[in-house]
C-alpha cells in the first residue's frame, strides 16, 4: 500500500482557527466525511483527542465487518437475501417503540441503501473483502437474528479499512484544504447568537485553549463505552445492578464528554441505556488503558455456565445467536461473570478474539496463514492465552479443572457436582444415536450445515475427551463495547431538539448519533451495522453540507 502523502497537510498549534467544517473525532466517521467534503473546495478541520499515528480511532482496533443486503458476495455463493428479508429481521431484534421514528427511519434507510452507499463506495475507496460471508447473530426458534448470513469480513480487518480511508484522506487532491489537530480534546460546541459557531477544548500537548470556528460542525466524537463509569450510569435497568466487574473493549477516549455538551447546547440524547455489551471479556494480557479486556468469541462446542459452574438453561447459551441475550442471562445472575468450558480440540478450532490485534492473517492479507487457519485452527492464538491470560485455566481432569476454577472464584463456590453431570449429559448426547437430546448439540449440528461453520466447528466433539486434553475453562466478565443511543438526528445526519427540530449547522454521525437517529439499532444489532452505520451517516451529513442528494 502507497505510503499517504502528508507532507501537505497544516499540524497547526496556533489557538485560533478557520474553516468551512469543522469535524470533531478522527475515527472512521470523521475519515469518511473528510473525504466527502474534500470533493468540494471546502475548507475542513479535524480535531481529535489522539496521537496522529492513531488516527482512525475504534476502528483501527475493530475486526471490521459489515452488514450488507444482497452484496455481490451473497449472491455469489447463492445466499437469497432482500431488504424486505432484512428489515423483518432487524425490526424484529431492534423492538422500536411508537416513540422511535428516526430510529426505524434509519434502520429503513439502511437496509435499502447499504449496499449502493455502503459497499460499493467502499469498494471505490480500494476496501477488499472476503468472498464468503460470516453468519453471526442467527435467528433461531427462541431469539430474532439474521435470517440468513450478512456480516461482509473486510480483507485487511479494522486496520485495513481504517488506513485505507485514512491513506485516501492525506494523498487526495485537495488535500491542502485539510488541517487536522491532534491531541486536542473538544470540550464545547460554540453556540453564539443561537447559533453554532464551532468547537473548543484544550491542547493537550501545550495546556492551551483553542476554538475552531466553522460554518459547520460534525460531531464524530464516538460513544461513551471508554468510561465504566458512565457505562455503570447508564446501564440498563431491567438487568439490575450493574456488574461489578465491567471490561473496557472500547476506546480509551470514548467518554462521551459531547454528548454531554450537545445536550447542553439543545440537542436530543436518546437510548444511551442501550449498550452493546459483549458476555466473553478478558483481561487483556498487555493493557493499554484500565480495565483493557479482550472479546473471546465463546467457542460453540463449550460448554457455558454460570458463576456456580452449572449449566444455563432450560435454554443453554450458545456462541453465535442472540448475544444480549446472552449478556441478559449473565446480568441476571447474582454474581455477574460466567465460565467456558473446552478442551484444547475445541479451542484450537473454535476459539477467536475480536478485532485486528488477534487476527494476523486477515489484518496482514496473508491468505495461505489465513486458510491455513481456517482448515486447522488457532493454535498459537490459544497456547498465547493461556500462557498470558490470567482468566485461562487448565486441568487434566474435570475434578482438576473445578479446583482451579474454584481458586478463580473466591468466595463464590463452584459446584462441581453440577458441572461434571453437564459435561457428562453433553458428551453423552454427541453420540446422535445415544438417545440423549441435548438442545446445544441441536443448534451445533444446525450450525455445520453452513459450510464455512461446517469447517470451523467441531463435529459432535465430546469435552471430556482424553485425547483432546487438557481440559480449560475459561472466566469471562462483561465487555463494553459500543454505545446503541446518542445524538438523535434526522436521515442528513442533522442534530435535533427534544421537539424534533433542527439545530442549524451542527450534524452527528457514527457512534455519537447511535449510528444514525439515537439510536438506529434498538434493543439489538445484527452485527456489522456499526461501521456500516458510521459510513452511511457521515456520507448522508457530508452530502447534505455540499446539497448534494444521496436519497
Amino acid at each position: 500500500m502507497a505510503e499517504p502523502v502528508k507532507r501537505k497537510i497544516a499540524f497547526s498549534t496556533s489557538t485560533n482557527h478557520k474553516a468551512d467544517v469543522v469535524i470533531a473525532g478522527a475515527g472512521i466517521s470523521g475519515i469518511v466525511a473528510a473525504l466527502e467534503l474534500l470533493e468540494s473546495d471546502l475548507k475542513v478541520i479535524i480535531v481529535d483527542r489522539d496521537e496522529k499515528n492513531k488516527i482512525g480511532g475504534l476502528a483501527k482496533e475493530s475486526f471490521g465487518a459489515m452488514f450488507f443486503v444482497n452484496s455481490p458476495q451473497q449472491r455469489w455463493t447463492g445466499i437469497k437475501d432482500s431488504p424486505e428479508l432484512a428489515l423483518s429481521d432487524w425490526l424484529a431484534n431492534a423492538e422500536f417503540g411508537e416513540a422511535d421514528i428516526w430510529p426505524r427511519q434509519w434502520a429503513e434507510f439502511y437496509v435499502n441503501n447499504c449496499t449502493q452507499l455502503g459497499y460499493k463506495w467502499l469498494r471505490k475507496q480500494g476496501v477488499q473483502f472476503l468472498p464468503v460471508v460470516n453468519w453471526v447473530e442467527r435467528i433461531s426458534d427462541k431469539n430474532p437474528g439474521n435470517s440468513v448470513p450478512r456480516f461482509h469480513i473486510v480483507w485487511g480487518s479494522g486496520k485495513g479499512l481504517s488506513d485505507t480511508l485514512a491513506n485516501r484522506l492525506l494523498s487526495h487532491r485537495n488535500i491542502g484544504n485539510l488541517r487536522i489537530l491532534f491531541e486536542h480534546k473538544v470540550t464545547e460546541i460554540i453556540k453564539r447568537d443561537g447559533k453554532i459557531t464551532g468547537l473548543s477544548g484544550i491542547n493537550e500537548k501545550s495546556g492551551n485553549r483553542f476554538t475552531v470556528e466553522a460554518d459547520n460542525t460534525v460531531i464524530a466524537s464516538g460513544g461513551i463505552c471508554g468510561s465504566i463509569e458512565k457505562v455503570k450510569a447508564n446501564w440498563y435497568k431491567p438487568w439490575g445492578e450493574p456488574p461489578e466487574i465491567i471490561l473496557n473493549g472500547a476506546h480509551k477516549y470514548a467518554q462521551g464528554i459531547l454528548h454531554d455538551a450537545a445536550s447542553e447546547i439543545g440537542a436530543n440524547i436518546t437510548h444511551m441505556d442501550k449498550l452493546w455489551l459483549y458476555p466473553g471479556g478478558v483481561s487483556h494480557p498487555k493493557p493499554r488503558h484500565p480495565q483493557h479486556g479482550l472479546s473471546i468469541l465463546p467457542c460453540k462446542s463449550a460448554l457455558w455456565l454460570d458463576s456456580h459452574g452449572r449449566r444455563f438453561g432450560p435454554e443453554p447459551l450458545v456462541a453465535g445467536f442472540d448475544a444480549r441475550h446472552q449478556v441478559e442471562t449473565v446480568c441476571n445472575q447474582e454474581h455477574k461473570y460466567s465460565w467456558q468450558v473446552m478442551n484444547m480440540k475445541i479451542a484450537i478450532r473454535e476459539l477467536s478474539i475480536s478485532g485486528s490485534e488477534h487476527n494476523p492473517s486477515i489484518r496482514d492479507r496473508k491468505l495461505f496463514r489465513f486458510l491455513k487457519g481456517i482448515l486447522f485452527g488457532a493454535k498459537g492464538l490459544v497456547d498465547d492465552m493461556l500462557t498470558n491470560c490470567e482468566n485461562f485455566v487448565t486441568a487434566n481432569s474435570v475434578s482438576e479443572l473445578a479446583d482451579k476454577m474454584q481458586a478463580l472464584s473466591g468466595d463464590v463456590e463452584i459446584d462441581r457436582a453440577a458441572m461434571e453431570a453437564a459435561i457428562q449429559q453433553f458428551d453423552i448426547a454427541a453420540d446422535p444415536k445415544s438417545g440423549t437430546y441435548d438442545r446445544q448439540r441441536e443448534l451445533i449440528r444446525q450450525v455445520r450445515k453452513y459450510p464455512l461453520d461446517g469447517i470451523r466447528t467441531c463435529k459432535d466433539q465430546k469435552i471430556d475427551d482424553k485425547s483432546a486434553y487438557p481440559l480449560i475453562a475459561v472466566k469471562e466478565h462483561i465487555l463494553s463495547r459500543k454505545t446503541m443511543g446518542g445524538i438523535q438526528t434526522n436521515l442528513e445526519s442533522r442534530v435535533l431538539t427534544a421537539t424534533g427540530e433542527t439545530i442549524p449547522n451542527l450534524y452527528a454521525i457514527g457512534e455519537v448519533a447511535g449510528y444514525g437517529g439515537g439510536g438506529v439499532h434498538g434493543l439489538r444489532s445484527l452485527e456489522g451495522t456499526f461501521l456500516g452505520g458510521c459510513v452511511m451517516s457521515s456520507r448522508l451529513a457530508a452530502a447534505d453540507i455540499l446539497n448534494i442528494n444521496l436519497h
